[in-house]
């Protein structure tokens, strides 16, 4: 099968509950052209590949839609990896580690043998770790290497807000950075509603919000996964739609500040972890990491988030 070079083509590694929700919010946003299905169980990704199909009559537009092997990634400008086990109820992302890094070495050395050029873009948890391990078995550079990252985080983050403001979570302007697990945070010194910091909007609102509200948003972010975990085995709408936003941003060439897990290169001293942070991503992958200007305490636990992530990341033979 031959691409021209208008033709946008995406190939998931990965037909679960992940893979199959970023497919099918990728299907109803019409962001591609073609859509590429990869998984150990070739009969359940066939049979995903007809079912998407029979939707195309009710999609903004054709797309063709097949399932395949890892020597057809290679004329592919993206590869979602969405490729792992299922994490389990009260399980952090970390020790998720090593039953998923067995499953990357099967897949990412065959993707990379076909011919593969294009950007690889990780969702499998812990994200950030196995991000690094796709950059470490790949041999890319790292602008063409991007994980989900705190994009989901953030979006919660966003909506909490919205709810607890009483506006539109777009009009919220607010991160979460570091790892995407427990030690992640809410830098509140760069949260804004509308033009307005948060603290200000707190301030002049007659008592009607309070800043200890905010510890607690900021919980219930990071604790929002293992909620729903408990109440229904897992999560995947919300990172299926983060991930077609990522995809959005490469294809439009959008130069988009999403917080995806991207490789740190001396940005707050740090070097060789993937964490994550806002970054402009366009048609070429990371283009910049927005370094934002943090107060103290919250650039110390940003660098506590990431020596963590660096430490786990180092026991890790690749």
């Amino acid at each position: 099968m031959k691409k021209t070079d208008f033709i946008k083509k995406v190939a998931l590694v990965g037909t679960g509950f992940v893979g199959m929700s970023f497919a099918y919010a990728l299907l109803n946003s019409g962001e591609c052209d073609q859509l590429l299905l990869i998984d150990v169980n070739k009969e359940k990704a066939h049979g995903e590949a007809m079912d998407l199909n029979h939707g195309l009559p009710f999609a903004k537009r054709n797309m063709l839609i097949y399932d395949g092997e890892y020597s057809d990634c290679n004329d592919a400008d993206i590869v979602v990896i969405a490729a792992g086990v299922n994490q389990k109820p009260g399980e952090d992302r970390i020790s998720l580690l090593n039953r998923n890094l067995a499953v990357f070495k099967s897949i990412i050395e065959p993707i990379v043998s076909s011919g593969f050029e294009g950007i690889f873009l990780v969702a499998t948890n812990p994200v950030d770790i196995m991000t690094r391990i796709t950059l470490s078995l790949s041999g890319f550079d790292s602008r063409k290497v991007i994980g989900s990252g705190t994009t989901l985080d953030t979006a919660r983050l966003r909506f909490l807000l919205g709810n607890y403001f009483s506006i539109d979570p777009r009009n919220v302007h607010a991160y979460v950075i570091g790892e995407h697990g427990d030690s992640e945070i809410v830098p509140w010194s760069q949260a804004y509603i509308t033009t307005k910091s948060i603290f200000d909007v707190i301030e002049h609102s007659k008592g009607r919000f309070k800043e200890e509200d905010l510890q607690k948003i900021a919980i219930d972010v990071t604790g929002a996964a293992q909620e729903i975990i408990k109440a229904k085995s897992a999560t995947y709408y919300g990172i299926g739609m983060a991930l077609v936003r990522i995809v959005r941003a490469i294809f439009g060439d959008e130069k988009s500040a999403l917080t995806a897990s991207v490789m740190l290169n001396g940005q707050y001293g740090i070097n060789g972890v993937y964490a994550g942070l806002p970054a402009v991503i366009g048609r070429n992958g990371v283009e910049d990491i927005v370094v934002l200007d943090l107060k103290d305490n919250e650039e110390k636990s940003f660098i506590k988030s990431c020596n963590f992530l660096k430490e786990t990341a180092e026991k890790v033979i690749v």
